[in-house]
């Protein structure tokens, strides 16, 4: 792809707005954020606070464990860490520097102050309405359709931002819509590396990091831990269990960054430890791994558009799929074994719910993993899922086109009494 084709800016773009650094599972960071937001414009520390949320917030905070709190969950836990310690410029690292000091003190604001959840369905699934009072002042911060998109601003009913929500639309990101997989082959295979090298390199760093630090702890149900105690240390095993243990670890309470994809921790990790271990044991070139990870974000990236940030869906279903085209990629496979290998996956494990962020998180990853490999190894024993299995179609972006429906349409209901069952109703 030449620099001068309007898809080669337009892709560094999108992986610079997707693979950002996060402390912790992104929902209850943005709930942070948006609670450090709110208390800044409020200017002191509020005695009272009400955290509206849609459905799938709810659901994504509630069984997983906010960094620096002591192992505490829940959206209210979130907003007082926010409140209490929360540095609003460093957006999904909003609560990463904590001193021991203040996390006494979060537990000791939401011991002693009103915080109260609501849940709320505006026609957003991203939906966040975080406000705050002192006394007869208030303030109040929304953020919709993606993790750090403040739409609202105000402070004693006085409106100081305020940008109009179309639904789930992410008007003011890059277009996805170039995005498709012929193109991304291109790109991953003729992009200057210097070009994305400053946006993958802290991905390999950070998320190599998270999995390491999963394997010698004791974190969740310790899927890596198990994988690698029950098939050994093939490299088949390790790219599922190092990606495994990173969620584990993620879920669970480490105070480690991770490089996200797709607005998820665990979709970065899943659609980027896997490639990275293979690269090692491959002993491939530096600049034929960033070629990998290219690949393998950008089509997790284009696998979960049409999805939504959020859904009953589990994103590392995606992730995993991308990871098994950078895999495909680093073996030597063309791009008819990376679209096969995509195709084949899909088709194996779509229709994966998502219950939430949580411990399980990481063996569905290890699920999620083991069926990209798996679809790279049907293709390159001249095996493959043709159109009309299922809902795979003939064609790579039919196929995509086919799997973003069921996740974004054909399993909402299902995400409504996914969250039913959640809240207790």
């Amino acid at each position: 792809m030449e620099k001068t084709d309007k898809r080669y800016q337009a892709y560094i773009d999108i992986l610079r707005e997707e693979l950002i650094p996060a402390m912790g599972c992104t929902e209850p960071i943005a709930v942070a954020y948006a609670a450090a937001a709110a208390r800044n414009t409020l200017g002191e520390l509020p005695d009272k606070v009400l955290v509206e949320a849609s459905g799938s917030m709810i659901k994504n905070v509630k069984s997983v464990i906010v960094p620096n709190t002591d192992n505490m969950k829940g959206l209210e836990a979130a907003a007082a860490a926010g409140i209490v310690a929360g540095k609003q410029e460093k957006k999904l690292e909003v609560i990463a520097d904590v001193t021991p000091e203040q996390t006494k003190a979060i537990r000791a604001y939401l011991d002693q102050t009103d915080i109260k959840v609501r849940h709320v369905e505006n026609g957003v699934t991203f939906d966040i309405i975080l406000t705050v009072w002192k006394g007869e002042h208030s303030a109040q911060v929304r953020i919709a359709v993606f993790h750090t998109n403040i739409v609202h601003v105000e402070k004693d009913g006085e409106v100081l931002v305020d940008i109009p929500v179309h639904g789930d639309n992410e008007e003011t990101l890059t277009d996805r819509s170039l995005l498709d997989m012929e193109h991304i082959w291109d790109f991953a295979n003729t992009v200057d590396v210097e070009d994305v090298r400053s946006i993958l390199e802290p991905q390999i760093r950070c998320n190599m990091a998270i999995a390491e630090e999963g394997l010698r702890g004791s974190y969740g149900a310790n899927i890596g831990s198990v994988l690698l105690d029950m098939e050994g240390n093939d490299v088949r095993v390790r790219a599922k269990a190092y990606a495994a243990a990173g969620s584990d670890a993620r879920m669970n309470g480490c105070e480690q960054p991770v490089v996200i994809n797709s607005g998820s921790g665990n979709q970065g990790i899943t659609t980027s430890v896997p490639v990275i271990v293979y690269a090692q044991e491959l002993g491939v070139s530096d600049e034929k791994l960033l070629r990998a990870l290219t690949l393998s974000n950008l089509t997790t990236i284009h696998e979960k558009t049409p999805i939504g940030r959020l859904s009953a869906y589990c994103g590392a279903i995606s992730a995993g799929a991308g990871a098994g085209a950078g895999i495909a990629y680093l073996c030597g496979g063309d791009y008819d074994a990376v679209i096969h290998t995509v195709v084949n996956a899909l088709a194996v494990v779509s229709g994966v719910i998502c219950d939430g962020a949580k411990a399980s998180c990481a063996a569905k990853i290890a699920t999620a993993v083991e069926a990209g490999l798996l679809g790279y190894n049907m293709y390159i024993r001249g095996n493959q899922f043709r159109a009309g299995d299922g809902i795979v179609a003939k064609g790579v972006e039919n196929s995509l086109k086919n799997v973003g429906r069921l996740g974004r349409q054909g399993m909402k209901e299902t995400n409504n009494e996914i969250i039913d069952i959640m809240v207790g109703c």
